[in-house]
């Protein structure tokens, strides 16, 4: 029995993602093998090796396999999959762009989201907005699998001595093409890795209070800024920013929830996050039934006294 993930990687370094994604194959046992797809990425392929766990790395180049498109991805990892019991993706854009065509073209169920593993063929995963979570056993030969990063710690970057091993590229699949792409540059730390997040809610009222009144929180805290769907689909925060079961998936330290109700979609998002601090005047809203600090009050006045304070 052996397990197959697939790196995550912007040719240069791997991204954290992978790691969780590592011990989530750990722990369904057997050898963990990482496959590197894209080009001129030997770099990467080589810190996958230095991860704790692995076993051995394959590292298929090519110059079709450069921006991680889909089609291409999938059909590398198909060229290989009948050596593997399982193939695991972390669930990102990226893993969930690509799992579901393997799942599709090897005839099996894709077991998605996956918080916990019982055993090489028993999962946990959450439903119905994480309010409950299922138990589901796969009796598919291979299990593919999305894994929720939130739920596995990452493994250790450092201490692995794997062996490198190149694969032929699979060809051009023709479907797609790389056209180009539009980057949100930040010095602040990305949303899904940020140890501290401080998010904003429909309650700010507009984009200028929300840049206002957050911004010195989240300079204050060195934290990233997260945004509720209500107030993306406002247009008070960029769609990067969103928090929630239809964004991203967060567990940091520390999350500040400043004007922010607590609707079963935000809190899927964050819910796993080690301290959650809620500041709303509605003293019912549903936010407070999560958070381990609430302060109810007018985000106006307290937001601006905890800047002050810290």
């Amino acid at each position: 029995m052996t397990s197959l993930v697939i790196a995550e990687h912007d040719n240069a370094s791997l991204k954290p993602a992978t790691l969780n994604a590592v011990t989530a194959a750990v722990a369904c046992g057997g050898d963990v093998h990482v496959l590197v797809a894209g080009h001129n990425a030997a770099a990467v392929a080589q810190a996958a090796a230095q991860v704790q766990g692995v076993a051995k790395v394959l590292h298929a180049d090519g110059a079709q396999l450069d921006h991680g498109l889909a089609e291409n991805v999938a059909a590398q990892v198909l060229a290989i999959a009948a050596n593997y019991s399982h193939i695991l993706f972390a669930s990102t854009a990226s893993g969930k762009n690509i799992a579901p065509r393997v799942a599709a073209k090897l005839d099996v169920a894709q077991i998605s989201d996956i918080t916990q593993v019982f055993a090489a063929d028993t999962f946990e995963r959450p439903i119905y907005a994480g309010n409950a979570m299922a138990t589901v056993q796969s009796a598919d030969a291979v299990k593919v699998v999305t894994v929720r990063t939130t739920g596995f710690d990452a493994a250790p970057a450092t201490g692995g001595a794997a062996a490198v091993e190149s694969v032929a590229a699979v060809a051009d699949s023709g479907k797609s093409r790389f056209l180009g792409s539009a980057i949100a540059k930040s010095d602040r730390p990305e949303l899904t890795a940020a140890k501290i997040i401080v998010s904003g809610g429909r309650a700010l009222g507009s984009a200028e209070k929300f840049t206002e009144v957050m911004t010195p929180l989240a300079d204050k805290l060195g934290a990233a800024l997260g945004a509720s769907r209500a107030a993306v689909d406002a247009g008070y925060a960029p769609n990067d920013w969103q928090v929630g079961q239809t964004g991203k998936i967060v567990a940091p330290q520390l999350y500040v929830a400043a004007g922010i109700s607590g609707a079963i979609q935000h809190l899927a998002g964050m819910k796993d996050s080690k301290v959650i601090v809620a500041i709303n005047k509605d003293e019912e809203a549903p936010i407070f039934s999560v958070a381990d600090y609430g302060l109810v009050a007018d985000l106006f006045v307290a937001v601006p006294e905890l800047v002050k304070a810290l």
